[in-house]
């Protein structure tokens, strides 16, 4: 099981990500736009750089559902690899079966 601290911080960055998106996306359109006067998109440039670096998407780290583990993370099942071995052989799993031969 993960610190607790460490599971929390994830949602806390989550909720910034969420609350900051449409502003991060209209700044980086700015930003990337040709179109537009050099000094109006540097200070779109500014004001991305004042918003708060966890409301970036790239700051998220998966992390398992049950247990908060971030490694050995599977997309498709939210879960860590421990946490499926687990439920697998519990039968909580439609169509998995823990092989043994």
């Amino acid at each position: 099981m993960a610190k607790k601290a460490m599971i929390e911080r994830e949602k806390k960055r989550e909720r910034l990500v969420a609350k900051y998106a449409a502003k991060r996306a209209e700044l980086k359109e700015i930003a990337a736009d040709e179109s537009k006067p050099m000094e109006e998109r540097f200070t779109a440039r500014l004001k991305l750089a004042k918003l708060p670096r966890n409301s970036s998407a790239t700051r998220l780290h998966n992390r398992c559902q049950l247990t908060g583990r971030p490694h050995a993370y599977y997309r498709k099942l939210k879960v860590s690899r421990i946490a499926l071995r687990e439920l697998g052989s519990a039968g909580q799993i439609p169509g998995m079966v823990k092989s043994s031969w």
